[in-house]
């Protein structure tokens, strides 16, 4: 007959872990120790499993998935037999059993009230979807944003966002970021830039695994400004694997870009083809209607009135940029307040004076705009100015006109030479067209404004 074994003198949850601890200690690297095993409890022992209270989330993940089998081993060696290990928040331990008490004693769960365990995101509070001004350039947008942030990881897996600086593009990851925690989702919210940064700190202090552990481990991660990951080949890498795991998980991923992904040059075409997944939504400058919704949404929050000249006045001086739009509209109010004033049109004009209008940009370069146009449709430039009527080519080259005309301020005979010689009067029918199809075809609109980042310096 087997003699039983012998229990260790430790009668509680406690002294077994402080005991498990000592010899952990030596078995795990001492970064490891610190960061994961410090802070851990021994909370209770109860039908065969141990359990052991860590104080985030971060920490419950990763003992779990990386030290779960060496500390159930190290736990059997001194109980006596095997067991098995369970991690738990420490805010919701329930009471331990007075010292002396029995081993085994049965317990009962106590219900535990949801406890927020993971840390709230860096977001602007002033960034909430009932602040976006919605219209019709961005409406796709706004819509898909809403969706993740009630339902992540629905259908719209990754999200990815797309437009020109100034757009509203953070706007939307931060208002997505509060929904989300606001619900009771782990969220991280961080720039290309700070990711980059993480990383590289994280390999120089040896972090590379908590660094995975807190990038791999939420509910919603929003990735802002994704371009600047271009030509940052290790970075890259350990992006992808991070999608590839938060993706697997049903994990919501959203990214925004100033371009859409394939305009984004020195990304690896397994990222691009993982950006492609789900939904790209674009934001296209704000047209004259909803700028002045902007004006008027934010001087009610400024309690300011203001004519209707003055927010005319405005909402056609900025143009293209939200930021810039609103940045006028703070300083016409600080300086009438400051002088004690009206805001007249005479005094807003005034107090825009100083600053050099958007509209003042040099223009691209003839040459610039045949080459960004070429870039684009995958063409050799010289097909442009060829004879080839391929319908790809003819619409390449009727764009190549619209912006030669609107952003290289060239003219029509200039155009035509340009592009190969033409006569005057095929430019101006191809002139004539594109202003037909921009009124009707949302698509052009987008493909014109991803050329024009090629053309931003």
């Amino acid at each position: 007959m087997n003699e039983p074994a012998t229990l260790p003198q430790e009668t509680n949850a406690e002294q077994l872990w402080e005991r498990a601890l000592t010899e952990l200690k030596v078995q795990v690297t001492r970064p490891n120790y610190e960061t994961w095993l410090k802070d851990t409890v021994g909370l209770r022992f109860d039908n065969g499993f141990f359990f052991v209270g860590a104080p985030n989330d971060f920490a419950t993940e990763w003992l779990s998935t990386k030290l779960r089998p060496l500390i159930a081993k190290t736990l059997s060696g001194i109980i006596g037999h095997p067991v098995d290990v369970s991690f738990e928040l420490l805010g919701s331990r329930p009471a331990e059993p007075p010292p002396g008490g029995p081993l085994f004693q049965a317990e009962t769960a106590v219900p535990r009230p949801p406890a927020r365990t993971f840390p709230r995101p860096r977001l602007n509070e002033r960034y909430t979807f009932e602040r976006f001004v919605v219209g019709h350039e961005n409406r796709l947008a706004h819509a898909a944003c809403l969706a993740v942030a009630d339902k992540p990881a629905g259908p719209y897996n990754p999200l990815f966002i797309y437009g020109a600086t100034g757009l509203g593009k953070t706007h939307l990851l931060h208002a997505i970021g509060q929904r989300a925690w606001s619900n009771h989702h782990r969220v991280i919210y961080v720039t290309a830039e700070q990711f980059t940064n993480h990383f590289v700190t994280s390999i120089a202090q040896g972090h590379s695994e908590e660094f995975r552990v807190k990038y791999r481990h939420v509910d919603v991660l929003l990735i802002d400004d994704i371009q600047f990951l271009a030509g940052k080949e290790r970075t890259q890498e350990e992006f992808f694997y991070t999608f590839n795991d938060l993706h697997a998980a049903s994990s919501q991923i959203i990214i925004s870009s100033d371009r859409s992904p394939r305009l984004i040059s020195s990304l690896e075409d397994r990222l691009r083809s993982r950006f492609e997944w789900g939904l790209i939504a674009d934001i296209q400058p704000p047209a004259l209607e909803t700028r002045l919704a902007i004006l008027k949404s934010r001087a009610a929050e400024l309690q300011q009135e203001l004519t209707d000249d003055v927010l005319l006045f405005l909402a056609q001086r900025c143009q293209n940029n939200i930021r810039e739009l609103e940045g006028c509209l703070n300083r016409i109010v600080a300086f009438a307040r400051l002088l004690r004033a009206g805001i007249t049109l005479d005094l807003a004009a005034e107090a825009l004076a100083p600053i050099s209008p958007s509209s003042a940009k040099p223009h691209p370069t003839p040459q610039a705009v045949l080459q960004a146009v070429a870039q684009y449709f995958d063409l050799a430039p010289q097909a442009l100015a060829g004879k080839s009527r391929a319908k790809e080519i003819a619409e390449a080259r009727h764009i190549a006109m619209y912006l030669l005309r609107e952003d290289a301020q060239q003219r029509v005979t200039e155009i035509a030479r340009l592009l190969g010689g033409r006569d005057h009067s095929t430019v101006i029918y191809g002139l004539r067209k594109m202003d037909l199809a921009l009124a009707a075809d949302a698509s052009l609109t987008r493909q014109i404004g991803e050329i024009r980042t090629l053309l931003a310096p």
